[in-house]
């Protein structure tokens, strides 16, 4: 699962004196990941030490004079290069004191921006579009420069990409309330240009974001109603013709975060890699209004991974080079270390697999959770219709409260009252605005309980856990507020729809699983499948209609005296009766525990909390599992949730 660290300063900010700049213009990774250099929005270019939070120089153009695009750094030849009042290319290294003495030269065109790959030749982009080679340009500073651009068409955002060892140049440009997209590939040069999809009338995009992967460009983007698409480009059999009519560019809809009251202003998404997305200026659905935070979301199970608050206003700007995210904020520029395990999603879609062959089914658009732990596809309108039948005649005599009035609600009423208003809220609304919605009821109602212990609402939590838009992270106390109030249907239903719970909670649950007396356990209620699968596999009888895989020994003529010889062979050596080491609920919530997400580096510590008696108990449990599985060939019903052999074979592995 993602993780944001502790954060720290790099350096302070002067930001615009009516607060909506940061000051910052660009940090751009320098010699190595370590180093990176700053460029203000005016005259200064800072060198600094990651590690060390220190500035190793610093260079000031002339009072007058203003830098108009961010400083990059030419690896090939250890310089600087930076752009003055639109036209003064500058070179430098990082011994020169002044700049006013480096080289400088004036080119003929207005330069949008430099850039440079590491170890790359820089590109200068013109602000007209056309793109030109840095060594090629100082050879001839002043040469005519073509316009690109149709007329009124103005760049928004540019990078530069290595793609199959060649440079490609990303421009988006906005035009009459029309966005486009330029990919222009150096030596040899070739250009496409495609149209952008409209979104809702007079909306354009706040942030863009282009990852390399899979021999295809990723290009992320992000509207004002909380909507990320991305689009994918081939780079391979690019027009070379100019002024090519713009192709259609197609796009999916990765995400549509909570917008909270009105649209997104300041506000950023950056791809960190093919399952992670870092958000700045977004509300996080289950905190209050006037909060900032940078989160990160996993597109694949539509989650909220992470959150940190971030003290003063956010600039909606957002930079990423080696695992760390760099984020100006108030009067701070603070780099916050990340992490997206690619193992621990492995490890959950590995350990959550069957084994056994199922029907091909046509996957959805977007992965998700009830598709893997379910193996079914994911249907929110059809629980939520189920919800509407279900309540009708309630919903229509419960008055159509708000969000905020039921959050009032909850602070205050009676159980019975908070349970008829959240299940009429939750038919009214409409799945995709529920989730920022049932973040903030699911805190509400867990900060209740937890400062009132003689207040507790079970129904009304399982419902909004029920609803499928909730997340460990978004209500990171609910599963062990449950285990203290032993609400072991909470637990449950919590471990099998968050994809998120920790492995320290995984391990506390367990250890609780564990801890309950047998005849404590029968008297919980619990899911009916999971429950009658555990019956169907403590009643089977091995020996049933004395058919051996469904061959009868007695029907063969030929080979019937050897048959029964081995018959009687095999049950001489055979357990004379498998016997479940734990009751029948028990057993059902701990393989709730072997079905959940979890990746075995974070697991092991945490095992390690478990005493030898309940570490000897599952460990007699998973071998009864397995014996089970193995010997009576037992089949995983159908339509019945039930561990795998492959989990129970893993939770074996780790436990010794």
């Amino acid at each position: 699962m993602a993780a944001l660290y502790e954060g720290y300063t790099l350096c302070g900010l002067v930001p615009d004196q009516n607060l909506s700049s940061s000051g910052i213009q660009g940090i751009e990774e320098e010699r190595d990941r370590d180093h990176v250099v700053v460029t203000d929005s005016t005259r200064s270019v800072t060198l600094y030490k990651v590690s060390d939070q220190k500035p190793l120089g610093s260079w000031t153009v002339k009072q007058g004079q203003k830098l108009t695009c961010p400083a990059v750094f030419n690896s090939q030849t250890n310089e600087y290069v930076a752009v003055t009042d639109n036209k003064v290319i500058r070179i430098w290294k990082e011994d020169d004191i002044l700049l006013d003495k480096a080289f400088k030269a004036t080119v003929s065109s207005d330069v949008w921006k430099v850039h440079c790959t590491h170890g790359g030749e820089p590109v200068v982009l013109f602000q007209r579009g056309a793109v030109r080679l840095l060594d090629s340009l100082l050879a001839a500073p002043q040469q005519p420069i073509e316009e690109v651009l149709a007329q009124e068409e103005a760049i928004r955002w540019s990078t530069i990409i290595v793609a199959e060892t060649q440079q490609f140049i990303i421009i988006t440009t906005e035009q009459k309330g029309e966005h486009f997209l330029y990919l222009q590939r150096l030596n040899p040069n070739s250009v496409q240009r495609y149209r952008l999809e409209r979104e809702e009338p007079g909306l354009s995009p706040l942030s863009f974001s282009a990852t390399y992967r899979d021999k295809h460009i990723c290009l992320l983007y992000l509207y004002p109603n909380g909507h990320v698409y991305q689009s994918v480009l081939s780079v391979r059999g690019l027009g070379t013709e100019e002024g090519v009519q713009a192709l259609p560019l197609p796009r999916s809809l990765l995400l549509g975060l909570p917008v909270g009251d009105g649209q997104l202003e300041a506000a950023s998404a950056m791809a960190l890699d093919e399952a992670h997305v870092a958000v700045v200026g977004v509300p996080h659905p289950s905190a209050g209004g006037g909060k900032d935070f940078l989160c990160i979301w996993n597109t694949n199970f539509q989650t909220l991974q992470a959150g940190k608050e971030m003290a003063g206003k956010i600039y909606g700007q957002l930079w990423s080079y080696s695992n760390k995210v760099f984020i100006p904020h108030g009067k701070t520029l603070s780099i916050i270390p990340f992490e997206c395990p690619k193992s621990s999603l492995a490890s959950a879609l590995g350990k959550l697999k069957h084994t056994k062959t199922e029907e091909s089914k046509t996957p959805n658009s977007v992965p998700s959770w009830n598709n893997i732990l379910h193996g079914e596809k994911a249907q929110p309108s059809k629980s939520a219709e189920t919800r509407r039948t279900r309540t009708t005649r309630k919903s229509q005599s419960t008055t159509n409260l708000t969000t905020d009035q039921v959050l009032e609600l909850i602070k205050t009423a009676p159980v019975e009252e908070i349970q008829k208003e959240v299940e009429g809220f939750l038919t009214r609304a409409e799945f995709q605005d529920l989730q920022p919605s049932v973040g903030q009821l699911a805190l509400t109602l867990v900060s209740r309980s937890l400062a009132d212990p003689a207040f507790y609402s079970s129904s009304t939590l399982a419902q909004l856990v029920h609803t499928r838009c909730l997340c460990h992270s978004v209500c990171p106390d609910l599963v062990l507020l449950a285990l203290e109030k032993k609400d072991y249907f909470l637990c449950q239903l919590c471990l099998q729809f968050f994809p998120d719970i920790p492995e320290a909670v995984t391990c506390a649950c367990l250890k609780a699983f564990i801890s309950i007396p047998d005849v404590d356990a029968e008297k919980v209620s619990l899911e009916p499948d999971s429950v009658k699968f555990m019956e169907n596999l403590i009643t089977r009888d091995r020996a049933e209609a004395g058919l051996q895989n469904g061959f009868s020994p007695t029907s063969s003529v030929v080979n019937d005296r050897q048959t029964r010889a081995e018959d009687v062979k095999k049950k001489a050596s055979a357990p004379s009766q498998l016997s479940c080491p734990v009751g029948l609920h028990k057993a059902v919530l701990i393989n709730e525990i072997l079905q959940t997400p979890y990746s075995d580096t974070f697991l092991l510590p945490h095992l390690k909390d478990l005493s030898s008696q309940h570490v000897m108990l599952f460990l007699q449990y998973l071998q009864f599992l397995y014996l089970k599985y193995s010997q009576d060939a037992f089949p995983q019903m159908e339509g019945f949730r039930s561990p795998s052999l492959s989990q129970v074979c893993i939770c074996v592995q780790i436990s010794n």
